[in-house]
C-alpha cells in the first residue's frame, strides 16, 4: 500500500504544472517588449500579449493599453507563455473560432495580422501575414494550432 502511496505522489509531483514564471523573468519579458519605454504597452508592441490577453478571456482597459502591472500580474500566470504545436498541424475538424479569435492565435503567435482569413472545409482557418518580414500562409486548426507554411 506504502508503495502504491509513493507512486501516485511521484506521478503527481512529476506529471503537475510547471512553475509559472518568475518575477525576474516576467520583468525581462517586459523589458523587451516595452520598445519605446513609455510604461505601457500599445500598438504593435502591445498587439502579441493584447491577443493572449483576449484568447483567455482575460480583462483589458479599455484605452487598449496594457500597463506594466497588469501584464506582469499575467505574465505570472503564465499568460504570455505559448503551448506547443502538436505533431500534425494544422488538425482537421470541427472548428468553432470566429475569423477574429483565429486572427488573435496568428498575431499572440508573433505573427503579423493577417488581412482576411477562410475556413476550408477541413475547418482550417487559413490566411496570409508577414513573418521575419516575409509574406507567408497561415494555418490556425480546431486545437488553436497555429502553423505559418
Amino acid at each position: 500500500m506504502k508503495s502504491i502511496f509513493l507512486a501516485a505522489t511521484a506521478c503527481l509531483i512529476f506529471t503537475g504544472p510547471v512553475l509559472a514564471m518568475s518575477e525576474a523573468d516576467c520583468s525581462s519579458l517586459w523589458n523587451i517588449a516595452d520598445v519605446n519605454g513609455d510604461g505601457t504597452l500599445s500598438g504593435t508592441e502591445g498587439d502579441r500579449y493584447l491577443a493572449m490577453m483576449r484568447i483567455a478571456n482575460q480583462t483589458i482597459g479599455t484605452d487598449g493599453k496594457l500597463t506594466e502591472a497588469l501584464f506582469q500580474e499575467s505574465c505570472k500566470t503564465d499568460l504570455f507563455k505559448l503551448a506547443a504545436v502538436e505533431a500534425g498541424a494544422p488538425l482537421p475538424g470541427a472548428n468553432s473560432f470566429t475569423e477574429s479569435q483565429a486572427k488573435d492565435r496568428v498575431v499572440a503567435n508573433g505573427l503579423g495580422m493577417p488581412a482576411s482569413m477562410t475556413k476550408d472545409d477541413q475547418g482550417i482557418w487559413r490566411g496570409n501575414t508577414m513573418k521575419n518580414g516575409k509574406s507567408t500562409t497561415v494555418a490556425v486548426d480546431y486545437k488553436g494550432n497555429v502553423v505559418a507554411q
